[in-house]
């Protein structure tokens, strides 16, 4: 009896590996899920441990995209990893079709630290999310839904607004919605801002009122008091008196500095 416990625990233990005795947490049968908030569309990354493993996910993911997208099922070890991943410009795709498509490849380092995981095979989501610095996070996950940058909402919300304003050369939909994704992307470069409002305040005042608007005293008064507070930036734009937004509009900067001093 003694020995047949023996070998069933031996048994156990060469199938686990060297798992059974690592302190280096260990993520079996993980989902994976990529996030893409670059401006450039995402054509693949590869995700490798120090171990050997690897995951792999994307397929052409525009700006925004990937909520729901899963690839399974990976293992994946330890808590310094390194992600592989290509990036492509699809406008400069778009003007000659017949053309390669001209890929950027990347290679990122990610540091994890160790995370509980809960569900069975299949079930927990490595949630990896691309930013527009090139910088990476992974997050384990239950669910599918939840990105943090959505594109798609600030561009429907411009397109529904401002309509022919917002699109003046009638470009089409994707090219628009690019367009779009482009320069909330450098409101998160700046400034952070991932929520809605506050991107939706950042794109309007980019584009149709002054490409440099936050050089403007009183908006570089905003984001300073408004840091760290996702929806203050966009409520404080919101309420601007339509006398600012003029003298934005006409780049009296100089004017609204010497009033700023004095406020």
């Amino acid at each position: 009896m003694i020995r047949r416990l023996f070998a069933l625990l031996a048994a156990a233990l060469a199938l686990a590996g060297c798992d059974a005795f690592s302190s280096e947490p260990t993520y079996r049968g993980v989902s994976i899920m990529g996030l893409n908030y670059t401006p450039f569309n995402l054509s693949e990354f590869t995700i490798r441990d120090k171990y050997g493993n690897r995951a792999s996910g994307g397929g052409d993911l525009p700006p925004g995209a990937g909520a729901g997208r899963l690839s399974c099922c990976y293992k994946l070890k330890g808590t310094d990893f390194t992600v592989e991943w290509e990036v492509y410009d699809a406008d400069e795709a778009i003007k000659d079709l017949y053309a390669p498509i001209k890929k950027i490849h990347k290679t990122t380092e990610v540091k994890f630290p160790p995370t509980k995981v809960k569900g069975r095979a299949g079930e927990d989501v490595l949630a990896v999310h691309f930013y527009p610095d090139d910088h990476i996070e992974f997050e384990i996950r239950n669910d599918m839904s939840g990105t943090r940058i959505d594109y798609t909402e600030v561009d429907y919300w411009l397109q529904t607004k401002y309509g022919k304003a917002a699109n003046p050369d009638d470009a089409d939909m994707s090219v628009a919605f690019r367009r779009t994704a482009r320069i909330a992307s450098q409101g998160w470069l700046k400034y952070h801002l991932t929520d809605s409002n506050d991107l939706e305040q950042y794109v309007y005042y980019s584009q149709l009122v002054n490409p440099k608007f936050d050089e403007h005293p009183i908006v570089q008064r905003i984001v300073k008091e408004t840091k760290g507070m996702p929806g203050a930036f966009g409520a404080a734009m919101q309420s601007l008196p339509d006398v600012v937004v003029r003298e934005m509009k006409s780049n009296r900067f100089e004017r609204d500095a010497a009033r700023g001093q004095h406020d």
